[in-house]
């Protein structure tokens, strides 16, 4: 996959067959921790000035507009970083799809679908590239990958849909 954006992840079924495919997928972050800190930092030198000459000259209000801006610049980062906790495993064998998505709260979704029956619907856009990829049998459905960039969706749509073609064509 693209971009380190989705990597192999040994998943291994109950029953212990091994999988033909295997990918673990989650959000990119173009801004590390230590970038987080450097951008803090920097905004930081840029407010505690304004906020300290403003405090001087009586003008409160726009100091602890100042003030706000900065944590609602932390905030902001800080719930970005929260949601690219964000983790989805599909995983295929022979008899089995499996998909584990696992939410930034903790709360755990899992789905299993024959792949005999398993259709893999990819939306695409002319302009955009891919907007959604799920799986469906069975009148059940499940999205994969919602947050991955195009080049990305791209390359697992392709990994996923060769793979499973070839677990449909050894039956």
């Amino acid at each position: 996959m693209s971009g380190g954006q989705a990597s192999l992840h040994p998943v291994q079924a109950a029953s212990g067959e091994p999988p033909v495919f295997s990918a673990e997928l989650f959000p990119h972050r173009s801004l590390g921790r230590k970038g987080f800190r450097v951008l803090l930092a920097v905004a930081a030198l840029g407010f505690l000035p304004n906020t300290v000459y403003f405090l001087a000259e009586g003008a409160w209000p726009i100091a602890v507009f100042c003030a706000v801006t900065f944590l609602g610049l932390y905030g902001a980062f800080r719930l970005s970083y929260r949601s690219a906790r964000t983790r989805e495993y599909v995983w295929l064998s022979p008899h089995q799809i499996r998909v584990c998505k696992y939410a930034p709260s903790g709360r755990v979704f899992e789905a299993g679908f024959n792949p005999l029956w398993t259709r893999f619907i990819v939306d695409h856009h002319p302009e955009f590239g891919i907007t959604g990829m799920r799986l469906t049998s069975s009148g059940e459905t499940v999205e994969i990958g919602a947050f991955l960039n195009p080049e990305d969706r791209e390359s697992f749509a392709k990994a996923l849909r060769s793979a499973l073609a070839s677990v449909k064509q050894r039956i």
